[in-house]
């Protein structure tokens, strides 16, 4: 945090996070408020979902071809031009979700850009240090913009708390311009002149990069395991619902697995040594998927929060495979391969969630979360193996990065 950069790019992180996640209840309430349709708020969350996994691969490489900083700031007013606009009284719902996932589109250059320009700030543990502080930040975030949309919303209504949400963006785009410095596009000659491969050479040359790469293939499978594990936050509804519990019951679900991987990131970002933090990678993994085998026995409610908590706790290995994976990727081509991983994360998310509320249909929550967590700990038992030979070449790239140049 003494690094004057970092301080303003983790501040309008911080705050795209919280406008995002007040974006997503307030919408949802605007949709429902609308239609009185419990699936059409469903499908608005879904939305969500889509631009990672559509544009993904398409726009990460953005972040490679244009000056980062001047990538962030465009990407963070486009989405305040569109969330003005969803927030408009009398708005129909098709339109809506037009606009909402148009408005969440510049979130994937975002995100590529945003994570190749902190390693450009800050290298070696110290990556490691301030990704453990974004990840964080973005579990806070999370908890705080739900806890405030609602709040804002029942006192402004939606369509205001929307429209008012723009600012958010505007103020995040205001403090990367004002506190980060300048740099060229990544892909620029000497002479500042932008070299731009074309689209397709840009999309199959990072997935050639993440998967001929054996650590980056392995890091990325690590991360898209999450679609397993976080199923239950999909289908927390259907869970409260079976337990005769109302909204309150299906938020204390959702917002289980960000208390724990805010609790065991610190724990582990703070009290565990770097190169044992690479190491324990692994295990991690399988651990994140052991507390949903307990939903094979009847739960009460606050044994499901406990075991979903301890679930993210495990989970915040995230944090140090997001900068292991920052850290072994190419300088050049890092945006690209970061944002196809991202989009891969948000794809495996979107389509457990999409499963898992298919298969509560047909068998139920217990059965979904149990056998989520089966196939959680075999894939993982599988990548951890795989890891605990890549483990030590990792540590080693990591103390290179951290030599000075």
């Amino acid at each position: 945090m003494r690094i004057r950069e970092f301080r303003y790019l983790w501040l309008g992180h911080a705050l795209s996070i919280i406008g995002t996640n007040l974006l997503n209840i307030a919408v949802s309430v605007l949709v429902y408020q609308s239609t009185d349709s419990a699936f059409a708020a469903g499908i608005t969350l879904a939305v969500t979902f889509l631009p990672p996994i559509i544009a993904g691969p398409l726009l990460s490489g953005l972040a490679d071809v244009f000056p980062r900083k001047q990538a962030i700031i465009v990407c963070d007013l486009a989405r305040a031009a569109f969330i003005l606009v969803v927030g408009i009284p009398g708005m129909p719902v098709w339109a809506i979700w037009a606009l909402l996932f148009l408005s969440f589109v510049p979130s994937v250059p975002f995100t590529a850009a945003r994570a190749a320009l902190l390693a450009e700030i800050i290298q070696g543990e110290r990556y490691v240090a301030s990704t453990a502080i974004i990840h964080l930040t973005t579990q806070v975030g999370m908890l705080i913009g739900l806890i405030a949309g609602g709040v804002v919303v029942s006192f402004i209504g939606p369509n205001t708390a929307v429209m008012a949400n723009a600012a958010i963006f505007v103020l995040s785009a205001l403090l990367v311009m004002a506190g980060v410095r300048a740099r060229p596009a990544p892909n620029a000659d000497p002479d500042g002149n932008r070299s731009r491969p074309g689209l397709i050479a840009m999309v199959t040359g990072g997935a050639k990069l993440v998967f001929t790469d054996p650590r980056l293939r392995t890091l990325a499978l690590m991360a898209w395991v999450a679609g397993l594990y976080m199923i239950p936050y999909g289908i927390a509804n259907p869970m409260a619902d079976e337990l005769g519990a109302g909204a309150g019951a299906a938020g204390l679900i959702m917002a289980g697995p960000s208390i724990g991987t805010l609790v065991g990131g610190f724990l582990l970002t703070r009290f565990v040594p770097p190169p044992t933090r690479m190491r324990w990678m692994g295990p991690l993994t399988v651990l994140a998927s052991v507390p949903l085998v307990l939903w094979l026995l009847p739960l009460p409610l606050w044994i499901m929060v406990a075991a979903l908590a301890l679930s993210g706790a495990a989970a915040s290995y995230q944090i140090v495979a997001n900068a292991a994976f920052v850290l072994c990727t190419p300088e050049k081509g890092r945006g690209l391969a970061f944002g196809l991983v991202a989009a891969g994360l948000q794809a495996a998310q979107g389509v457990g969630i999409l499963f898992g509320s298919l298969f509560v249909e047909l068998f139920g929550t217990a059965a979904v979360v149990s056998g989520s967590g089966v196939l959680g700990v075999i894939l993982g038992t599988a990548l951890a193996i795989t890891w605990s030979r890549m483990a030590g070449p990792a540590i080693e790239k990591m103390n290179e990065s951290e030599q000075p140049a």
